[in-house]
């Protein structure tokens, strides 16, 4: 099996948003469109804090997957956090996130990346096993807290 991904560009931003809006109503986040297009926006013009890769055929997408970056003493340099990743669902079960994935992470690794985290629902063991077949390793860290600024 070989499943595309293309680096989306701003030209894609119809396509990303409507996938975004699937995931997010999957899922039952809180987002609206103009969220969406406030986070998308910039990744979709190239910034270098992130990337959104589409999955399958550019003009009839699979879904997508969202990578945001920072930088880590302790991994030694860049890192990525795994935001969000969409397929489908009339095409899941097939490997084609793992595949995906896979893809992502050695394009990224050839960019120098260190690491790539993401943080899962605890209640979700599928999403757990799904990330566990991807090479994530659950491990021990300091207790996340945020100042939403």
């Amino acid at each position: 099996m070989s499943t595309a991904i293309t680096l989306a560009a701003a030209a894609d931003a119809e396509r990303v948003l409507a996938l975004m809006a699937r995931y997010h109503e999957e899922a039952q986040l809180p987002h609206d469109d103009t969220h969406r297009a406030t986070v998308a926006g910039p990744l979709l013009d190239g910034s270098p804090l992130g990337a959104i890769w589409l999955i399958g055929p550019s003009r009839a997408p699979l879904g997508y997957v969202m990578v945001t970056f920072g930088w880590s003493m302790p991994h030694g340099g860049l890192i990525g956090w795994l935001e969000e990743v969409f397929i489908r669902p009339s095409v899941r079960g097939r490997g084609i996130g793992t595949e995906v994935l896979h893809a992502v992470t050695v394009n990224l690794q050839r960019a120098d990346l260190r690491a790539m985290h993401v943080f899962l629902p605890s209640d979700d063991a599928g999403l757990v096993r799904f990330c566990t077949r991807t090479g994530f390793r659950a491990v021990r860290t300091p207790t996340l807290m945020t100042d939403p600024l």
